[in-house]
């Protein structure tokens, strides 16, 4: 009687919009994993699954990410779980090294740690379905699927990467390069800076950059930082947006693939072992003539990764969720997004036209998600679909508009700048409508004054 009063209960709980959304959902992502699997095969190259299936017993190519993403699990969890899930991992990884160590396996392919956090998510997903039930079950498995989702994130986007490079053998870097002449050839002014500065700042910059996910996480966690007592996640916080950004932005890397100036102009100060395919050693020293753009052919490794700059996206977003935070923490958002930005130019990875498309990008998909977390109306859809013009709109001068946006820069420049102008001032004047106005304190009524 009661267990056919269950079964009743939880098919009705799965006939609602919301479970059904979040099971189409899952349905969708586990295909696309599937598909990228496949796709990857067909050019002899580990899928995402293969990859993450590795890391639970080969040392990890992100040992980092894997804590990160341990730490986003463990929003859900008490203080007191949490410490134990934390000396769980520790320990488990001190054991693979000392095994490593014992039978003289090789880790120079990735990083000695990081089994143990994956260990961790991993079991807690079987804790979840095994020794909890209700809406304790529920929350659970929705940590261990935010901490795993990051990594296959981070997964998704290499195999997506790798596949730029092997079905788009011809890139569109002139283009850019002579598009990004009515910005000033940013990449090259930056590029000597950074060279100029010697290698402590390179340091720093490079360290920022590598390390944009866990930059994400600590704002994430902040965000996230009541989970456990409320039993409930947020309505929109930075994973959402981080995850969507790296879910379309390789999409558009299909679109227009593009390998950015240090692969394209020369080497400059940092090696890239592709010399022999740069059409000319100039960055950063000699800004590129203005020619006819052509696509040219380059090799089937190097990523096609520059329109848009995903890590100007990933910084625009950071900066973005930090605002509501600590002092500390808005000064962190400000300097990662600062940093970021040089670090892109600076090191060569990135045209100044890319980072105009990426701000554009990041603030569209924001606009999105907010909007469906608040609920969707006419104004909401006119925002985005104007950002997404305005995207759409960058991409296309940039293609067919190159050498009319360097004949004329001090035209066309300040339109680039206006266009991510208007974007921007867009997203903001909606924030501040949409932010909870605090109410004035209520004064007192005065007295009357005795006689």
């Amino acid at each position: 009687m009661f267990s056919r009063i269950n079964c009743r209960t939880a098919v009705a709980a799965w006939r609602q919009p919301r479970a059904i959304l979040w099971a189409t959902a899952g349905v969708v992502a586990l295909g696309f994993l599937i598909a990228l699997e496949i796709a990857a095969r067909r050019y002899d190259l580990p899928g995402p699954i293969t990859n993450q299936v590795r890391e639970v017993i080969f040392p990890p190519q992100s040992g980092f990410l894997l804590y990160a993403s341990m730490a986003l699990m463990m929003v859900v969890l008490t203080w007191r779980q949490r410490f134990i899930a934390a000396g769980a991992a520790i320990g488990i990884d001190v054991a693979f090294l000392l095994v490593r160590w014992a039978v003289d396996a090789k880790t120079t392919e990735g990083h000695p740690f990081g089994n143990g956090a994956l260990w961790v998510i991993l079991g807690y997903a079987v804790i979840a379905v095994t020794r909890r039930t209700g809406p304790e079950r529920v929350l659970l498995l929705k940590g261990v699927g935010l901490g795993l989702l990051l990594v296959a994130g981070r997964k998704t986007g290499d195999t997506w990467l790798l596949i730029t490079a092997k079905t788009h053998p011809a890139v569109l870097d002139e283009y850019v390069a002579t598009a990004d002449h009515a910005l000033g050839d940013p990449s090259w002014l930056v590029g000597r800076i950074v060279t100029a500065a010697g290698p402590v700042g390179a340091h720093v910059l490079d360290f920022v950059y590598v390390q944009l996910a866990v930059a994400a996480v600590i704002v994430a966690l902040y965000q996230m930082r009541d989970v456990a007592a409320e039993r409930r996640f947020p309505g929109h916080h930075l994973v959402r947006t981080f995850l969507v950004i790296g879910l379309l932005g390789p999409g558009i890397y299909m679109l227009f693939p593009v390998v950015g100036p240090i692969f394209t102009y020369g080497t400059g100060a940092f090696g890239t072992g592709g010399e022999h395919w740069a059409v000319a050693n100039l960055w950063p020293d000699t800004p590129p003539p203005l020619n006819t753009p052509q696509p040219f052919t380059y090799d089937e490794i190097t990523p096609r990764n520059c329109m848009p700059s995903l890590h100007t996206a990933w910084a625009t977003a950071i900066f973005i969720h930090s605002r509501k935070g600590p002092r500390i923490l808005r000064f962190a958002g400000a300097f990662w997004l600062v940093a970021t930005l040089g670090a892109t130019l600076g090191f060569g990875y990135h045209y100044g036209v890319d980072l105009i498309a990426g701000v554009v990008f990041a603030l569209t998909i924001e606009e999105g998600l907010r909007s469906h977390a608040r609920g969707w109306d006419r104004s909401a859809i006119q925002r985005v679909a104007y950002g997404a013009t305005v995207f759409a709109a960058l991409l296309v001068s940039y293609r067919y508009l190159p050498r009319e946006m360097a004949e004329h820069p001090w035209v066309f420049g300040p339109l680039l700048v206006l266009a991510m102008a208007s974007v921007i001032h867009s997203y903001v004047r909606t924030t501040k409508l949409w932010d909870p106005k605090a109410a004035p304190a209520q004064q007192p009524e005065p007295q009357p004054e005795l006689v």
